[in-house]
């Protein structure tokens, strides 16, 4: 947990460093659709103060056909009064994976991840805007469609494995009153908050196939990402 106080005290100046250090990605060649969107992921926590603004942001892409906005409860703020009702540790762990990867030190919230691997705070509507139509959609991964209860990944070029992830989100604004900590007496809507994601296996250049499980949530909705290594670029996405 050092890390993680050290990160919550510190928030304002990681999160400003983190940016301006961020690169900014080349131009999409193609832009996002509905088949090919940009992945939008949210690390937040309901006991930050600082994160509301980085939902409305987030909230107000989620029906864009051309993004999935992913958002990931993290339970780091748990320690100071609230304890997130859609917390887990599975999601604090990810946003780990995303620091070590990209040389980062430390995790702050709220942080943005598009298409795995430019960060951004996410507070600023505008930067967040501009940050998705550089990235452009995920790509330099394989071709993916679901036929009936079937993943079939295409074949793309030999390298790093890639693991397939089953994200299963909750689309629907669900509005949850903060009773304690630094959002105590607020009440904040919370969209595509994540509920689960499975392993389906890995992916290093041949076509493959994958059984998508049946989930046990119902009213979620489903994604796929391809992503390289722990913590590395998402290079395919699809909704289901």
């Amino acid at each position: 947990m050092i890390g993680c106080a050290v990160s919550l005290a510190g928030c304002g100046a990681s999160q400003a460093a983190e940016t301006a250090g961020s690169p900014a990605p080349a131009p999409s060649a193609a832009p996002a659709t509905s088949a090919h969107p940009v992945v939008v992921e949210l690390f937040q926590s309901q006991g930050c103060s600082s994160c509301p603004p980085a939902n409305t942001n987030v909230n107000a892409i989620a029906d864009r056909p051309d993004v999935l906005a992913l958002s990931f409860a993290v339970t780091y703020w748990d320690q100071l009064g609230w304890k997130d009702t859609f917390g887990s540790p599975r999601w604090t762990a990810r946003q780990w994976d995303y620091a070590h990867h990209g040389g980062r030190a430390q995790v702050s919230t709220p942080q943005v991840i598009v298409n795995g691997s430019t960060a951004i705070v996410g507070s600023n509507r505008q930067q967040l805007d501009a940050t998705i139509a550089r990235a452009g959609p995920a790509r330099g991964g394989p071709a993916l469609a679901r036929v009936g209860t079937t993943l079939r990944v295409g074949a793309g070029a030999a390298g790093a494995q890639s693991a397939v992830w089953l994200v299963r989100y909750d689309p629907r604004v669900r509005q949850v009153p903060i009773r304690a900590g630094e959002n105590g007496g607020r009440t904040l809507p919370h969209r595509d908050i994540v509920r689960e994601i499975v392993n389906l296996g890995a992916w290093t250049g041949p076509a493959a196939t994958f059984a998508i499980p049946i989930g046990g949530e119902t009213g979620l909705a489903s994604a796929v990402l391809v992503q390289r290594g722990i913590g590395g670029p998402i290079t395919a996405a699809l909704k289901l």
